[in-house]
């Protein structure tokens, strides 16, 4: 069952909504947090442990900017920005807030975010997105490559964003009847099922421009959303054993994104030497 104000298209046929028992897979965060608490505690003594000139300074190449999902805000990935940060790459919030508003001005919020980070590192930016705000990310790849060397999505359902659980459905709903009431700054029945939608589901399909390295994370355990709809055939798939909600903190997938994000970083270090040695 899908939202009433959501547009068909959101939800092509061989997707589908996760059922509303799928939620309680969702329990399992409690167990991905812990994992992420006893490795820390872990970190902290083999710091610790290292004296301060044998710590490695050296920082990683691209920037990385890291974009909530739907109803959360920067505070819901300050986890594996922090764990990132320990590793050597230099983090930025997107300054999202409460990703509850219009999806076209929540992406020009965020590209404007992007231009101020790349002209002040003088570089492209890494985003790394959890559920829409990875679709935030693969939709401003695509107009703005000039700003984006890599993206990794983490259960984002770019093939079928109307593929998700009763729950989200219903607080879409709540969000447009409330911004159809007159609040502003909602999501609006536009952004479901109007041609707001249309352009962000349709910059969510285009390819992704040369260049733009992307990684898209999913688990079969997602209690929120149809995990077959985060697959991109365009990006390097990788599967990973988390909750929804977990993978923004569980350690198992910061590792597989720190992965990606290194990867980027290398090439893009590549190519700078080689650019100074022409």
């Amino acid at each position: 069952m899908t939202s009433s104000t959501l547009a068909d298209f959101l939800l092509p046929e061989g997707f589908a909504c996760p059922t509303p028992a799928a939620v309680l897979r969702e329990g399992s965060a409690v167990l991905e947090a812990g994992r992420f608490a006893l490795r820390a505690v872990g970190e902290r003594r083999a710091r610790r442990a290292t004296p301060y000139a044998a710590r490695p300074a050296s920082r990683h190449g691209d920037p990385v900017i890291l974009v909530p999902g739907f109803l959360a805000g920067d505070g819901t990935l300050s986890l594996m920005s922090r764990a990132l940060r320990a590793q050597g790459f230099r983090t930025y919030r997107s300054q999202i807030h409460a990703n509850i508003g219009c999806t076209l001005n929540a992406a020009a919020q965020l590209e404007t975010r992007l231009e101020a980070i790349a002209l002040r590192r003088g570089s492209r930016v890494q985003i790394v997105g959890h559920s829409l705000g990875g679709m935030l990310a693969r939709g401003i790849a695509v107009r703005r490559p000039d700003l984006v060397s890599n993206i990794v999505t983490m259960g984002s359902p770019m093939l079928a964003p109307g593929a998700h659980h009763p729950s989200l459905a219903a607080s879409v709903d709540l969000l447009v009847r409330l911004s159809k009431a007159g609040i502003p700054g909602l999501m609006s029945e536009e952004c479901v099922a109007g041609s707001c939608a249309q352009q962000s589901f349709g910059e969510s399909r285009q390819p992704v421009p040369a260049g733009v390295d992307f990684t898209a994370v999913y688990s079969k355990r997602d209690g929120i959303v149809d995990w077959r709809a985060c697959v991109d055939p365009l990006a390097r798939a990788v599967e990973v054993t988390a909750s929804h909600l977990g993978m923004a903190f569980d350690p198992r997938v910061i590792d597989v994104v720190s992965g990606a994000l290194l990867r980027t970083s290398e090439v893009s270090a590549v190519e700078v030497d080689r650019g100074k040695s022409a």
